[in-house]
């Protein structure tokens, strides 16, 4: 099990390393300062996409496991708290789970 959490684990920063600065610029700068000046129908039709609902899903969920992995290791050597691995365990990839549910919830319907 710990091989394919270390694989979510190096997915999530990856992946996350990638879309999001290109992800922020576009939503945080670009658009809001007018620099892209797309209409609403193509836009709505680019977001409405099953590829990019898709992609946002992999996105979420690779992110909420690394996320996951990296805080169950802060707790476990920054915070010593080793004996408690079933409880952090099962909060952090329970959280990551119900978290890429949600996610799952809201983009694929």
């Amino acid at each position: 099990m710990e091989p394919f959490l270390w694989l979510l684990f190096s997915a999530g920063g990856v992946v996350s390393a990638l879309l999001v600065p290109a992800l922020l610029f576009l939503f945080g700068l670009a658009l809001p300062l007018g620099w892209v000046t797309p209409d609403y129908t193509h836009l709505s039709a680019v977001l409405g996409h099953p590829a990019t609902r898709v992609v946002l899903l992999g996105l979420c969920v690779l992110a909420l496991f690394h996320w996951a992995h990296r805080f169950r290791y802060a707790l476990y050597d920054g915070l010593q708290l080793k004996h408690l691995d079933r409880v952090i365990n099962l909060l952090c990839y329970g959280g990551a789970l119900a978290g890429s549910a949600a996610a799952g919830l809201l983009l694929l319907t």
